[in-house]
């Protein structure tokens, strides 16, 4: 659906993006991160053509944006930060609007418009003014401009952001219900938002791709090592000795010594088992009680914060040995 190519973008002599490349297929939900000033916006800016690359080429639904931009851009709808609105137009006449710059013919237009209105919740609020609407209530207004007319691509630009818990939920039910006809690009500084929502992300920083996957294998891809956590009551000091009678496991390490008298304990080991069973068994044969225990598994927010420290010629997929030494100056990130 979505190809980027060899794609930089310098302003002067600095360089906000360099050589990036990634696909997007059909139907994907993709998480774009990276920290401030790592170059996403400039990217997701030059995805849909708002700004043009340096060199290189994007590919939407088999259209080059820089070749035949009205083609590619028709296949777009884009949801830009901070919710730009007209205040004194209705929900109704502001997604009519979006519809006419996008040249829906007339015959279905308002078909579409009422479509999109439908598609994000808004058919209650329609005939109401866009400045008397609650935050969550215009965040999905400017996500119906963006659906209006049917864009086989949507870009979400922090669609949450400034929401309470409430709204955080119903906008997430929403983007999820979109990514089953849609392709979705979302970008977001709450990470385990993309977690939940997104089955593939694109992290970049300094202008480079550093990891393209799953979250959960970028998760898996951080945990150095095969560990649990256990809390135990032990007032006898038996846990200084279970080592030796658990099998293949490397490490016993006392993490807290709790006020109620209770110890926690990390234990790890190299291999691809499941410590819990054999854990149980041995902790329970020496009278040992288990309060609570617990793999330790790591977050997305994990690997963001080690792949971002990490050279980039240790990309996870190996698809990017670029290397940039300033960050994007002053622009949204």
């Amino acid at each position: 659906m979505i190809q980027v190519e060899n794609i930089t973008k310098k302003y002067g002599s600095f360089i906000a993006v360099k050589n990036i490349s990634f696909e997007i297929e059909e139907g994907e939900i993709v998480g774009f991160l990276g920290p401030n000033g790592a170059g996403k916006s400039t990217t997701m800016n030059m995805i849909t053509g708002f700004i043009e690359p340096s060199s290189g080429k994007i590919i939407v639904d088999g259209y080059d944006i820089s070749k035949k931009p009205k083609k590619a851009k028709k296949q777009i709808g884009y949801m830009p930060e901070g919710v730009p609105l007209y205040g004194d137009l209705t929900v109704k006449e502001f997604v009519t609007y979006m519809a006419e710059i996008k040249g829906v013919d007339k015959k279905e237009k308002k078909e579409k418009v009422l479509k999109a209105i439908e598609e994000t919740g808004l058919t209650e609020v329609q005939k109401k003014l866009t400045k008397n609407l609650s935050r969550g209530y215009k965040q999905r207004v400017s996500m119906a401009g963006a659906l209006v007319g049917d864009p086989k691509v949507i870009i979400l630009d922090e669609p949450t952001v400034g929401l309470d818990p409430k709204q955080v939920t119903e906008i997430r039910a929403l983007i999820k219900e979109l990514g089953k006809t849609h392709t979705v690009i979302l970008s977001s500084h709450i990470l385990s938002e993309v977690s939940q929502i997104c089955n593939k992300v694109i992290i970049i920083n300094k202008g480079e791709i550093v990891a393209i996957d799953s979250p959960e294998n970028l998760e898996k891809k951080v945990v150095k090592d095969n560990s649990v956590y256990v809390t135990v009551e032990d007032p006898e000091n038996k846990m200084d000795t279970i080592k030796e009678k658990l099998e293949d496991v490397q490490e016993v390490k006392l993490i807290t010594e709790n006020e109620d008298k209770t110890k926690k304990y990390i234990i790890s080991t190299d291999k691809e088992i499941d410590l819990r069973k054999n854990i149980f068994e041995i902790l329970a044969k020496e009278g040992i009680t288990i309060f609570e225990m617990k793999k330790a598994d790591a977050t997305l927010e994990d690997a963001f914060m080690q792949l971002i420290d990490t050279p980039s010629k240790e990309n996870i997929e190996d698809k990017s040995d670029n290397s940039n030494e300033k960050e994007e100056e002053g622009g949204k990130e």
